[in-house]
């Protein structure tokens, strides 16, 4: 059986956001599961990043936002023949619920963090490499010190205030990547560019490709055209180049 690889490509700077935000849940949930020094430093390394894009950004609105928009697009499905209810109803109190915890979350999202004396002191020396040294943070040597019962729960408090919006994230992205089905194309000498239909409201491409070929997808582009480079780079060689091989691929337009 054949392994793809998934290469993605938001085209606007809402899903460029939730996306980087996924990605460092998904690794903020993968360091939890440590039990190191080392894995509780990722932790408040990744904290400090997710800290950063929700204060330079109203998250909770532009959540809700998606949230109330599929709400709107799934209640349409409603009255289609063929469709399953059940599972569509089961769907529709899921977005429900989660907008319903977002509506009462009371304020910016991860503000008490940063009111913490030892977050505000490591966020000032996170910036520097290495700046989170025991010699320049001994509070935060100290901390990692503690007893794991300390830590989990100090870790848990830290964390908690982004559950709601991170299973609302998934949700949102998860809906956008099954919205639509995907074709076969083919990209000749390593090359394909496509117009996108201006009438419909595009927000992520899907690139997936066979795991055998020794290439990869560079995708370019904004909400009218796309272009797909596959590029290939040798043992030895600085740059990587375009493939000379026409390459088979899978395209999923999302605009749900």
């Amino acid at each position: 059986m054949s392994t793809r690889t998934f290469y993605e490509f938001p085209l606007n700077e809402r899903i460029r956001v939730f996306m980087r935000l996924e990605q460092l849940f998904k690794q903020l949930d993968h360091f939890l599961k440590g039990t190191t020094v080392y894995d509780n430093r990722a932790v408040i390394a990744v904290l400090l990043d997710i800290l950063m894009i929700f204060n330079r950004n109203d998250l909770k609105a532009e959540v809700l936002k998606e949230l109330k928009r599929h709400a709107k697009l799934l209640g349409y499905l409603t009255t289609n023949d063929g469709i399953d209810s059940e599972k569509l109803t089961t769907i529709l109190d899921n977005v429900n619920v989660m907008s319903e915890k977002l509506y009462q979350a009371s304020g910016r999202i991860g503000r008490s963090i940063m009111e913490s004396d030892l977050f505000k002191s490591i966020s000032q020396r996170s910036s520097i490499p290495g700046g989170m040294c025991s010699f320049d943070l001994p509070e935060f040597h100290y901390w990692l010190e503690q007893d794991k019962e300390v830590q989990q729960h100090d870790l848990q408090l830290w964390t908690e205030p982004f559950d709601d919006i991170g299973q609302a994230l998934s949700l949102v992205l998860n809906f956008i990547r099954e919205s639509s089905n995907s074709t076969e194309e083919i990209a000749e000498s390593g090359f394909f560019q496509l117009t996108l239909e201006q009438s419909r409201p595009y927000q992520l491409l899907r690139i997936s490709v066979d795991q055998s070929l020794p290439c990869f997808a560079e995708i370019s582009g904004g909400k009218h055209r796309f272009t797909v480079r596959f590029m290939k780079k040798s043992s030895g060689e600085i740059r990587a180049t375009q493939v000379s091989d026409d390459i088979p691929f899978a395209l999923t337009r999302c605009a749900f």
